[in-house]
């Protein structure tokens, strides 16, 4: 790496040959870009605190050797030991919002931030003034939220005291302390009995064919968040059966399934999912409304 850094001078210089050196290892892209040349500008520009909308003319900017030693390891562990890049530049982007992550949680890549930043329309008929994020990981989801309801009291829970600790950093670091609370607990069953207006929840959904055979990033987040038994649905079923009793009368529950969206529909071919589509791309994330999981409750608790 020494060689390397006394031929590289510029930020230009060092995220081209971040960018073949990317494409030398063949990365997988999954953890917040999806392909070699974003993930190449993302981490040199990362590496040395710079926005993306930084001023062209400062790529040919010469980077100090401290730099070029942080933009080479960083390139070296991204590209031998697979860790995604932002475990390395400990943040991730969610919802157009900066998030502090490691590998207590699951990198942010929910479809559903297109949603929030639409607040939710058409699906919700009015504002909630309560929303609860179920298994909330690094809090991203209820915090956008937060932002998309400012008159909302939103509630994150998570049965990781880990990945708690991460969302409660990044409720401080987005100072809403007043407006969130956070909740240890197995699902609903650590919660007070509230209702919800809306209730979000984008839990581990994996089948274990697809955990077999994931790319070698996918280690390095935690497992807790990932697997949900053979085909996927073990924590989805829980939460159909439970969410009706925490949600109001107009209340909604919106849960991403991902790819176990086919199994979650051969299971309950009775129930009427309405699956949402998005521009920015995504799948697998459905939504009932309260009084639908109570029509069906027998099969959920069956």
């Amino acid at each position: 790496m020494a060689e390397v850094a006394s031929q590289l001078f510029t930020i230009k210089d060092y995220i081209r040959w971040t960018y073949s050196q990317f494409n030398h290892h063949k990365l997988f892209y999954g953890h917040g870009t999806d392909n070699a040349w974003d993930e190449a500008v993302h981490l040199v520009l990362g590496s040395l605190h710079l926005p993306w909308d930084f001023e062209p003319s400062m790529l040919d900017a010469r980077i100090t050797h401290d730099e070029a030693i942080v933009i080479l390891s960083y390139v070296e562990k991204r590209c031998l030991d697979r860790v995604p890049l932002a475990y390395l530049l400990g943040e991730a982007w969610f919802a157009g919002l900066p998030f502090n992550v490691d590998h207590r949680v699951l990198v942010p890549r929910s479809p559903l931030s297109e949603m929030i930043q639409n607040q939710f329309e058409p699906w919700l008929l009015e504002e909630p003034t309560h929303v609860l994020d179920l298994c909330t990981g690094s809090g991203c989801i209820g915090i956008a939220t937060a932002y998309a309801f400012p008159y909302a009291r939103v509630d994150l829970a998570d049965i990781s005291e880990d990945a708690l600790n991460v969302a409660r950093s990044n409720v401080e670091r987005h100072y809403l302390d007043d407006q969130i609370k956070v909740y240890q607990s197995d699902l609903f069953n650590d919660l007070p009995k509230t209702q919800y207006d809306l209730i979000l929840s984008n839990p581990p959904y994996v089948d274990q064919e697809d955990l077999d055979s994931m790319p070698d990033e996918f280690s390095h987040e935690p497992a807790l968040g990932l697997g949900s038994g053979d085909d996927g649905l073990d924590i989805t079923r829980r939460i159909l059966a439970q969410a009706a009793d925490y949600l109001s009368p107009n209340g909604v529950l919106i849960c991403e399934v991902g790819n176990s969206e086919f199994a979650l529909q051969e299971s309950y071919p009775e129930v009427p999912f309405l699956w949402l589509e998005f521009e920015q791309g995504g799948q697998g994330v459905f939504m009932l409304t309260r009084d639908q999981l109570k029509e069906f409750e027998h099969l959920f608790k069956a």
